[in-house]
């Protein structure tokens, strides 16, 4: 008997809880929906609904410790719903005296200091269950820098701060956990993916998958350039790289899963790939527009000397696709065993209207969150077209609630990441740094390069890419140009760089949204999508030692192209320690030289780089051959 009462309270305790989270995501779905779509509202009241929603779920999803149940009432479940309780206090304070917290910026009340302590501390907490200790001791550390700011080494030391004026920097005001992450993470990146829960239910995204594993499967890894592709496509009209991320991942990531590549590397691929639409003619972003305007260039010339480096990088991207693919025997499949293209087309050729939607919409410049908004309706409709597509009320809500609850992993990073970026700009860390650039360079333009590279990523994690753009062109340019890098040159370079932070940990948006769409770990998708994205190093090296930008005769462009080619290939294998077979040690140092000798500024080095390259590949071929010799004749394996 005892027993019984027992199952029944687990069972009861658990459908509780269930119908609660079910309940939060719906209408945090719903909330998302309406002010996407109808009404704007107040970006801190709205991120303070967003959050609350988030912390909420994070909470009574996330066990307090490893093996606490929440099947049951019991100390771990009481502590779990006293800080839900204490997020919904917390965000109901903010949204409901908004006004007087703007009054009382620099004047704070006891309330406002405790308020901003309390979230501070339920971030850190969430953090912590959803993601790892990793991203909240990261986070906890920037929290320690901004307070023991006279006690830090003479290069970074600032004046410190007040517990009082960092939580309440960091929980007031938009330049901590409400900034910019969350900001993106509670607009179109919830929008989008919702939108790739709507894609789940209605089958519209196996139609797609479908569809290009019809066409790329009997090729190793090719969803996976086809993702590379199709992304930089998209990123090439729509203007922000994290919308990118989140509209065609929600084809791509599920896709590349399918077929073997493993959660982060599918999230890192289409993160790394977004990256690149930024870069790709003929919409680079506003940076792109700023660019032209700085250097008095018209915008067309902009576009064109933009397209080479461009192809070069997603070529870089696509060259660790096939590697990886390689390596973990991602081959094709033999035709019988994939879809037929001419029944997959004919089945879900509906979905097809949706998506040319949302590409018209994107197009005709409207915001992501509208276009994300007008895609989910043209989804939900189109599905009523077909009778195995159509879905219930029941599973609308499902699907409503699948949404809300696919990201809180993002949402929670994003807030964390809040912390880092809020840390950076009150102790002014990011533009000290920047002004050291050129005077510990040395007039050595490959050692300011590097240190332009290292500060723009400190930047981005306080500034939107076209924000650290501005900031570090005005900062760093006139000191390249003074080593001699000619201005438009130094701006492209200047511009590459500042793209860097969106896939670079410990903020990275663009690998956090991949992350949420893939159920992967938000920060080793940002250290996956780190190495996949490092055409973003080697190319601006390119840019200044050879005329990559057609600053050249025909000739000397297309040698430079041709060795830039052979230096990205040398790059990922060295990266990646694998070409036909896994390299040594000694062949991935000299493949590492190879690159480097490839992109130097003599010729004569250049030449040396590509024999000591072909040597290398010569020896990988006699490699293959002795050990598929030693082995026997091996199956032939189809797009192998």
């Amino acid at each position: 008997m005892a027993v019984a009462r027992q199952s029944e309270s687990k069972t009861r305790t658990a459908w509780i809880i269930a119908k609660s989270l079910a309940v939060i995501g719906v209408g945090l779905s719903l909330f998302q929906l309406y002010t996407a779509g109808l009404v704007a509202m107040t970006a801190m009241r709205h991120r303070s609904v967003f959050l609350t929603s988030i912390l909420v779920m994070a909470f009574l999803t996330k066990p307090l410790y490893k093996g606490a149940r929440k099947d049951r009432f019991n100390g771990a479940l009481v502590v779990d719903l006293i800080l839900a309780a204490t997020a919904i206090a917390v965000g109901a304070y903010i949204f409901i005296d908004l006004q007087g917290i703007f009054e009382r910026q620099g004047d704070w009340s006891r309330w406002d200091f405790a308020v901003g302590i309390t979230l501070v501390l339920l971030v850190l907490e969430a953090t912590r269950r959803v993601i790892g200790y990793n991203l909240m001791i990261i986070a906890g550390t920037a929290l320690l820098f901004a307070y023991f700011g006279p006690y830090m080494p003479e290069l970074v030391v600032h004046k410190g701060y007040s517990i009082e004026r960092i939580a309440t920097t960091l929980s007031l005001t938009t330049e901590g956990i409400f900034g910019l992450p969350l900001g993106v993470a509670s607009t179109f990146v919830f929008i989008f993916i919702l939108f790739g829960a709507f894609l789940d239910k209605t089958g519209a995204g196996k139609f797609f998958i479908d569809l290009s594993y019809s066409i790329t499967g009997r090729f190793s890894g090719g969803p996976a350039k086809t993702a590379v592709i199709a992304s930089g496509f998209m990123g090439s009209v729509a203007g922000s790289a994290v919308a990118n991320v989140v509209a065609t991942g929600s084809f791509t990531i599920p896709m590349m899963k399918k077929i073997g590549y493993r959660k982060h590397v599918a999230a890192a691929v289409e993160a790394a790939a977004s990256t690149g639409g930024q870069l790709m003619p003929p919409i680079m972003g506003a940076g792109a527009f700023l660019m032209a305007e700085f250097t008095q260039t018209p915008y067309l010339e902009i576009i064109k000397i933009a397209f080479i480096p461009a192809v070069l990088y997603f070529f870089s991207v696509i060259l660790f696709v096939h590697f990886e693919a390689q390596k973990q025997g991602i081959w094709g499949l033999p035709k019988e065993e994939l879809p037929r293209l001419g029944e997959t087309v004919k089945i879900g050729i509906h979905f097809i209207i949706p998506v040319a939607i949302l590409v018209t919409v994107l197009i005709l410049n409207y915001s992501p969150m509208m276009a994300g908004f007008i895609a989910i309706l043209a989804v939900y409709f189109t599905a009523m077209f077909r009778k195995q597509s159509r879905i219930s009320l029941h599973t609308l809500l499902k699907t409503l609630e699948q949404g809300a609850h696919n990201a809180v992993m993002v949402a929670v990073a994003c807030a964390a990441a809040g912390i880092i970026v809020g840390m950076v700009n009150l102790t002014g860390t990011g533009l000290r740094f920047s002004s050291l650039v050129v005077s510990l360079s040395q007039g050595i333009p490959l050692l300011a390069l590097l240190l332009v590279a290292l500060t723009s990523l400190l930047l981005g994690m306080g500034l939107p890419v076209t924000a650290s753009y501005i900031v570090l062109i005005i900062l760093a340019g006139p000191g390249l140009m003074d080593l001699g890098i000619p201005l438009l040159t130094a701006h492209m370079i200047v511009f590459w760089y500042s793209q860097d932070a969106n896939v670079t940990p410990p903020v990275a948006l663009e690998s956090f949204a991949a992350s949420g769409i893939a159920g992967s770990s938000p920060m080793k998708t940002a250290f996956t999508s780190w190495k996949l994205a490092k055409g973003l190093y080697i190319i601006p090296i390119i840019m200044a030692y050879h005329p990559l930008l057609l600053n050249g005769t025909f000739a000397e462009v297309f040698l430079t192209i041709v060795l830039s080619t052979f230096a990205i290939i040398a790059f990922v294998v060295c990266l990646e320690r694998y070409f036909l077979t896994t390299l040594s040690w000694p062949e991935t140092i000299l493949q590492g030289a190879a690159a480097i000798m490839l992109i130097w500024s003599g010729r004569t080095i250049n030449y040396f780089g590509i024999g000591l390259f072909l040597f290398l590949v010569i020896m990988q071929i006699i490699r293959r051959k002795k050990k598929a010799g030693r082995k026997g004749s091996p199956a032939v394996k189809s797009g192998g």
